[in-house]
C-alpha cells in the first residue's frame, strides 16, 4: 500500500502542473506562466498574512482585557487555547475537504469566520464571549495551511516553488507583525479597545473581496498534479494511508516544539521582558512585532537557501540553534534592558530562516494527491503547540518566573531541531530502499 509514497520519496520536486505545460514552450507561455505564478502567490501571500493577523486577534489587548474583565495570564493563555485547540482539530479535517471540494471555497468561509469573531470580540462582555471570539477566529484558522498549500503545489511552477513558500512564510510573519501595531494602535487612538475589532472586521471583508476578485488564480481546480503518477495497475491507496508514514508524525512533532516555543514569544515576551528587565510594557508589546519582521526577513533569506541546500535539516538545526541562542541570552538577565529587547526579536530571524526548508522538507514528505490531508495533518501540530504552551507558559508567569518563558522557547526549539533531524534521515532511507540494487 505505501509503495507511492516510498517513491514519492525520493522523486524530484514537480514540475509545473500538466495543464500548463504546454504554455511554457514558448516565450509567450513563459511570460503567461510567469503572471500566473505571481498572481497566485501574491494572492495567497495575502490570505496567509491575514489568518496569522488573525492568530493575534486577542493577544495584544490583554491588558486591557484584565483591566476590563479582571482575568488572570493563566485565564488569557486558555483564550490563545480555544482558539489553537478548534483549529488544530478543524485544520485535520479540514485537509480531507480540501482535498474532496477544493480550496477555494474554504478560504472563503474562512475570512466570513474571521469577520464574525471580529464582531464577538468587539462586543464581549467578559471571559465567554472572548471565548466565542478565540473559537470563531481558530474555526477560521483551520483551513488555511491545507487550502494554501494545495494552490501553491498545484498552480505555482516548479522554478518559483520554493519562493512561493518562501512568500507565504514571510507574509504570515508580517500578519503578526502588524495585528499589535494594528490592534493597539487603534485601541489607543480611538480610546476604547472595541473600536480595534471594527477595524479587524474590515481587513477580514477586505481580503474576501480580494480572493473574490483573484478568484482565477486561486482556483485549484483548475491545476493538477505533474509528479509520481501511481503506476499502471496499482491499488488505489486508503485515503487515511499517509497516516501510517512516520515522517509525517515526525513533521507534526516538530511543529509542535517549534510553535510551542512561538507561542511563548508572542503571548508572553512582552510582560516577561517588563518583569525581567523593568522595561515599559508600551515599549515591549511591540517586540512580538520585531521578533515578526526578523523573521520575515529571514524567510526571504531561506527562499534562496532551500533552492541549493541538499540538506534541508542542517539549514534548520543552524537557523534554530541560532535563534535559541539569543533566546536563552534574553533568558540569562545580563543584558542591558532595551538590548535585550533587541536580542530577543533578533532571534525571529533564525526561525524565519528554517521556515522555507521545514515546508519543503513537508513537501518531500508527503504523497502526490495528499497534500491537504498532510498538511492538514501536519500543521495541526502547530495549533495544538499553541494552544498546550499558552496556559503553561501563562502559569510560569503566574508563579513570578519570567525567565522560564524564554528558556523554555529555546529548550523547545532544540527539540524541534531532533524531530526535522529524524524526518530527513526517515526520507532518506526510504529513498535507499526504493533504489534498485
Amino acid at each position: 500500500m505505501l509503495t507511492n509514497y516510498r517513491n514519492h520519496a525520493e522523486a524530484p520536486l514537480p514540475r509545473i502542473c500538466r495543464m500548463d505545460h504546454a504554455l511554457t514552450s514558448t516565450p509567450a507561455g513563459l511570460v503567461a506562466q510567469r503572471r500566473q505564478d505571481l498572481a497566485t502567490i501574491s494572492t495567497i501571500g495575502i490570505a496567509h498574512g491575514s489568518s496569522h493577523f488573525f492568530h493575534m486577534l486577542l493577544p495584544p489587548l490583554f491588558p486591557a482585557f484584565i483591566a476590563a474583565f479582571g482575568l488572570s495570564y493563566s485565564e488569557l493563555g486558555l483564550l490563545v487555547t480555544t482558539f489553537f485547540v478548534i483549529s488544530g482539530v478543524g485544520q485535520a479535517l479540514s485537509g480531507f475537504l480540501v482535498d474532496r471540494v477544493g480550496a477555494r471555497p474554504v478560504l472563503f468561509a474562512a475570512m466570513a469566520c474571521f469577520a464574525l469573531a471580529s464582531v464577538a470580540a468587539g462586543l464581549a462582555q467578559g471571559f465567554g464571549g472572548l471565548v466565542l471570539a478565540a473559537a470563531l477566529a481558530g474555526l477560521g484558522n483551520a483551513p488555511f495551511h491545507p487550502a494554501d498549500f494545495t494552490i501553491l503545489n498545484k498552480r505555482v511552477s516548479a522554478p518559483r516553488l520554493g519562493h512561493a513558500f518562501s512568500v507565504h512564510g514571510i507574509s504570515g510573519n508580517l500578519g503578526w507583525a502588524v495585528a499589535p501595531v494594528f490592534l493597539i494602535g487603534i485601541a489607543e487612538a480611538g480610546g476604547n479597545w472595541r473600536l480595534a475589532y471594527a477595524g479587524t472586521a474590515l481587513v477580514a471583508l477586505a481580503v474576501m473581496a480580494l480572493l473574490f476578485w483573484q478568484r482565477a488564480a486561486i482556483n485549484d481546480r483548475q491545476g493538477s498534479w505533474g509528479h509520481a503518477k501511481p503506476a499502471a495497475g496499482a491499488p488505489a491507496e486508503h485515503p487515511m494511508a499517509f497516516l501510517k508514514l512516520p515522517s509525517v508524525w515526525l513533521c507534526f512533532s516538530f511543529f509542535f516544539w517549534t510553535t510551542s516555543a512561538l507561542s511563548a514569544i508572542q503571548s508572553f515576551a512582552s510582560p516577561a521582558l517588563h518583569q525581567i528587565y523593568g522595561l515599559p510594557l508600551a515599549q515591549t508589546a511591540y517586540v512580538v512585532t520585531g521578533y515578526m519582521l526578523a523573521g520575515a526577513a529571514g524567510m526571504v533569506c531561506g527562499g534562496f537557501l532551500v533552492a541549493r541546500a541538499e540538506r534541508l535539516e542542517r539549514t534548520i538545526a543552524w537557523a534554530m540553534s541560532f535563534a535559541a541562542a539569543l533566546l536563552l541570552l534574553t533568558a540569562s538577565g545580563w543584558l542591558p534592558g532595551d538590548l535585550a529587547a533587541v536580542v530577543a526579536a533578533l532571534a525571529g530571524f533564525g526561525t524565519g530562516l528554517a521556515g522555507p526548508s521545514r515546508d519543503m522538507l513537508i513537501k518531500r514528505a508527503a504523497p502526490p494527491g495528499a497534500t491537504g490531508r498532510v498538511y492538514g495533518t501536519v500543521y495541526s501540530g502547530l495549533d495544538i503547540g499553541f494552544a498546550i504552551a499558552a496556559p503553561v507558559f501563562g502559569a510560569v508567569l503566574d508563579h513570578g518566573l519570567p525567565r522560564g518563558v524564554f528558556a523554555g522557547s529555546a529548550a523547545a526549539l532544540m527539540m524541534g531541531i531532533a524531530s526535522a533531524g529524524l524526518v530527513a534521515l526517515g526520507l532518506t532511507r526510504k529513498a535507499a530502499t526504493a533504489r534498485p540494487a
